[in-house]
């Protein structure tokens, strides 16, 4: 099923919106823009501007328009004539569901509204609107232009084809798109990610190691089997032609007692601070700038190495 879709609009311009904008851009959309923020154009064109030789090298700037971006200076301008709109707006009930209903009555007919909360469900988001069947959750993962996830959730009230042509224009743009079957706080990917999070964080405190050595022991190790495979399909592989059932006959005792005794931490201020501490040694004085320019650098260079395998 091809993408139908050609003009987009984002609402709520911050990391998550910018990064999405010179996504949808590269990929020869045009985009309007809505955040309250003053400093908004001057802050997507420069982010824009520093995304797109990461979007070029990743062969997804082909049919390209990168000045086909506007800004306007409400949510309801943004939306008009919008076929598909990337919602962004700050993850509070109320600022969402006041942006519901400004825009609700301006989309077009067959225009998607995708939401892209990392934490809220479906059903709460749908209380914002009289017709919740234009609205879909599209949680993306940070940034969305280099990171090619998107979560996708519908339910009883989402219109019949939303679903299907939401995944064809996220798959025309680079994406690599779930469904989630049940809706849950924090939907697929981020749980998993807080359950690693929680036992980094408890054998922290408890003193297993350092900061920086959790962390190495992560990108150093199974960081790199997963970014090649999920963990169930890598253990299928564990236990050679035996496959998963053999590797769980082996190993279920063994996981059992791990399991049994994984740690349950609290981000109070004792463990914030020593979080903090740890992760201030490790970066030595470098600036979330720089970080977020390194991580960058590398996930291009992994996307680009990886690309051919995944098509």
């Amino acid at each position: 099923m091809m993408s139908e879709i050609e003009r987009t609009a984002i609402l709520g311009a911050g990391v998550i919106g910018a990064s999405w904008a010179a996504l949808f851009l590269a990929s020869g959309r045009s985009v309007t823009v809505y955040d309250p923020d003053p400093n908004t154009e001057a802050s997507v064109r420069s982010y824009v501007e520093k995304a797109w030789p990461a979007l070029d090298e990743l062969n997804l700037t082909d049919r390209a328009t990168p000045d086909a971006i506007t800004f306007v200076s409400t949510a309801e301008a943004a939306v008009q004539g919008a076929q598909f709109v990337q919602e962004n707006v700050p993850e509070r009930l109320a600022i969402k569901h006041s942006t519901y209903a400004g825009i609700e009555p301006e989309l077009n007919p067959n225009a998607i509204v995708s939401s892209s909360t990392s934490g809220l469900t479906l059903e709460a988001l749908q209380e914002g609107w009289r017709d919740p069947s234009k609205l879909i959750l599209g949680h993306p993962f940070n940034p969305p232009h280099l990171i090619p996830l998107v979560e996708l959730t519908v339910n009883d009230s989402t219109g019949s084809d939303v679903l299907d042509r939401t995944e064809a224009f996220y798959k025309d743009i680079g994406k690599i798109t779930i469904r989630i079957k049940k809706g849950m706080p924090g939907h697929v990917a981020n749980r998993l990610q807080a359950a690693v999070w929680r036992e980094a964080v408890h054998m922290a405190v408890e003193g297993v190691a350092s900061v920086e050595d959790i962390d190495k022991a992560m990108w150093a190790g199974p960081g790199l089997r997963w970014a090649a495979m999920g963990p169930t399909t890598l253990f299928h592989l564990g236990a050679g032609d035996g496959g998963l059932q053999a590797f769980c006959d082996h190993f279920k005792d063994t996981f059992n007692g791990w399991w049994d005794d994984l740690g349950d931490p609290r981000l109070d201020e004792d463990v914030i601070n020593k979080l903090v501490d740890g992760i201030n040694d490790q970066t030595q004085g470098q600036s979330t700038e720089e970080l977020s320019a390194q991580r960058d650098k590398m996930l291009t260079a992994m996307q680009k190495a990886t690309q051919h395998f995944r098509t």
